[in-house]
């Protein structure tokens, strides 16, 4: 009789030589769909600067409006203007801009949109209280002013 050899029930291991590649796969696809740029600024601003500061807690809730002299004078002029996304708008314009971000959120989180305002320094108080008004109309009456971190005031 012949010697048969006797088959073993262990299971080769399974080899990470080519775990490195998919990791870099994973990463450059992460690197490439992930937007960073928020905001275009088609006009100068500068915000105000101010002591006493206190962060926004969800900022997926909070939307922005920017006003100030426009940078491309001659194409739009050199009064202050209404900047929010990447599109300048007038006034009138504000209630329908808060209405469609309002739709991009929750049923439940639509109450709790937040409107940031942030307004160049040398911009008058006029077009500041007409957006205000605007938001009034619109129901979007948790206003924010953002500004800058001033340095301590020494006295």
């Amino acid at each position: 009789m012949s010697k048969f050899k006797k088959k073993s029930n262990s299971t080769p291991a399974i080899s990470t030589a080519s775990l490195p590649d998919i990791v870099f796969m994973l990463l450059f696809f992460f690197m490439v769909t992930t937007v960073l740029r928020e905001t275009t600024l088609l006009i100068n601003n500068k915000v105000p600067k101010a002591t006493q500061l206190q962060k926004l807690e969800k900022k997926s809730l909070v939307t922005f409006i920017y006003v100030g002299k426009p940078r491309e004078t001659g194409k739009y002029g050199t009064e202050p203007r209404i900047q929010v996304n990447d599109a300048l708008i007038a006034p009138r314009d504000i209630p329908r801009f808060v209405y469609t971000e309002k739709d991009k959120l929750d049923e439940v989180e639509r109450d709790k949109l937040t409107v940031s305002l942030k307004v160049d320094v040398e911009t008058k108080m006029g077009i500041v209280s007409d957006i205000k008004q605007q938001l009034r109309e619109a129901d979007a009456l948790k206003l924010n002013y953002s500004c800058g971190k001033a340095a301590d005031i020494v006295e």
